[in-house]
């Protein structure tokens, strides 16, 4: 169970946590509340997002729930290590989309003091770990794996299904695009997706 550290009294460095999980699992909404929290103790705060993510806001970190927190806009990770200066907390939102410099820049913000809070998603639509999650939970002290409920079983989803059309990996999406399944619906999607491209390449021959 994650225990919220809020103050670091007997070290001079800080920490990294990680939350993770599919899509509508509530990453955002649980960076937006540690943040939030950090902020009412009058903390310094900074919070960023890749400038890629403009679904709901150009400039806010939003949720699926439509809470929101002000955020710099950064088009790469580097961008993090300049514009963090003298903060208690940082925040970090949509991670797997930076480039894998912002495991690093995550390092060396925890070795100067700051306790970075990291939201993203771990796998991709593909169940593949996505972009430099792997590594950022890894080296992290604290990961929280959040869970979706999975839309055809109502079982714990941890795996984002895309049922748009597309097969670049980065395609920002909604529930439109996406959702979230159980690991038992998640390959039986899989699977009848194959099944129905097999019958109609048949049927093209």
């Amino acid at each position: 169970m994650f225990l919220e550290n809020t103050v670091n009294h007997t070290e001079q460095f800080g920490w990294i946590e990680v939350i993770c999980g599919s899509m509508f699992s509530g990453k955002t909404e649980e960076l937006i509340r540690r943040l939030k929290r950090a902020q009412f103790a009058k903390q310094k705060v900074e919070i960023f997002k890749p400038s890629i993510d403009i679904r709901y806001d150009e400039e806010k970190v939003v949720s699926h729930d439509a809470n929101e927190i002000r955020s710099t806009p950064v088009p790469s990770s580097g961008n993090i290590r300049i514009l963090a200066n003298d903060v208690d907390v940082v925040g970090i939102d949509e991670a797997q989309f930076f480039d894998d410099e912002i495991v690093a820049v995550c390092n060396d913000l925890a070795n100067n003091g700051v306790r970075v809070i990291v939201a993203g998603l771990d796998m991709d639509f593909k169940g593949n770990p996505f972009g430099p999650m792997p590594a950022l939970m890894a080296t992290a002290e604290y990961v929280t794996k959040v869970h979706a409920v999975c839309t055809r079983t109502g079982n714990l989803a941890h795996y984002s299904h895309r049922t748009a059309i597309g097969d670049d990996l980065v395609m920002l999406g909604e529930t439109q695009e996406y959702e979230p399944l159980s690991r038992a619906a998640y390959y039986k999607a899989i699977l009848d997706e194959k099944t129905k491209k097999a019958a109609q390449s048949k049927d093209g021959e």
